[in-house]
């Protein structure tokens, strides 16, 4: 059996390379590739593939709602993410999405091929790390021995994250409410949750906690 697989990543050099390691190996058949959202809906419309490799830092674009998109519209997927973005704060995320895996770029190839092969197959893909990592925290609680100043991040949910990562990304206020198809007071609500959870004494603070985060995980 053939599974066919689109690729959904914002790096053309990238979704090129990644489809030539794919095809290296008979079972799998490379039917697309999308660099945004616009296009991965189109290409899932017109090809309907077995399995969708999904990034999630696509511009401005969110690739967790892309996922909860996909998954709509196509139930049947199984979806990979194959990101840059840190494990500890994404696989989780992920997975509630809908996506049945999460590895990150720098992983060897044969990893990744391991993380297809075990998506294809009906099981669930983390690394040993982060299945650690998620035993630990459901024994101790997700908030607690906190090692790092992002670590607080993991506490906001995937709107408030988005937001954040978007502020990170430059964009103002008024910027972030007409993308997201939100009223600017409702931004503004979220601003301040996040400023709460993240412990900023300003929006100041928050924007260059956001600029930071962004390019330590972009």
């Amino acid at each position: 059996m053939t599974y066919s697989v689109l690729i959904i990543d914002d790096h053309p050099l990238f979704s090129r390379g990644l489809a030539q390691l794919i095809e290296t190996q008979k079972t799998y058949k490379i039917v697309g590739t999308a660099k945004d959202r616009a296009e991965a809906l189109t290409m899932l419309d017109k090809t309907k593939p077995d399995l969708a490799i999904v990034d999630l830092n696509l511009g401005q674009e969110d690739g967790l709602e892309l996922i909860k998109d996909f998954l709509a519209l196509r139930p049947q997927i199984k979806v990979l993410v194959l990101s840059m973005h840190d494990e500890r704060f994404y696989a989780e995320r992920a997975l509630k999405a809908g996506a049945k895996g999460y590895i990150m770029k720098e992983e060897a190839e044969t990893n990744v091929m391991t993380a297809i092969h075990t998506v294809m197959s009906g099981e669930i893909y983390l690394s040993q790390n982060e299945k650690d990592r998620i035993g630990e925290s459901l024994k101790k609680g997700a908030s607690k021995n906190k090692q790092g100043p992002f670590d607080t991040i993991s506490l906001l949910s995937d709107r408030q994250l988005q937001i954040f990562t978007l502020i990170g990304k430059g964009l103002g206020t008024v910027d972030i409410a007409t993308k997201l198809n939100l009223s600017i007071k409702t931004i503004d609500t979220h601003k301040e949750n996040i400023k709460a959870k993240l412990h900023c004494a300003s929006s100041a603070e928050l924007r260059q906690m956001a600029i930071e985060w962004t390019n330590k995980t972009l």
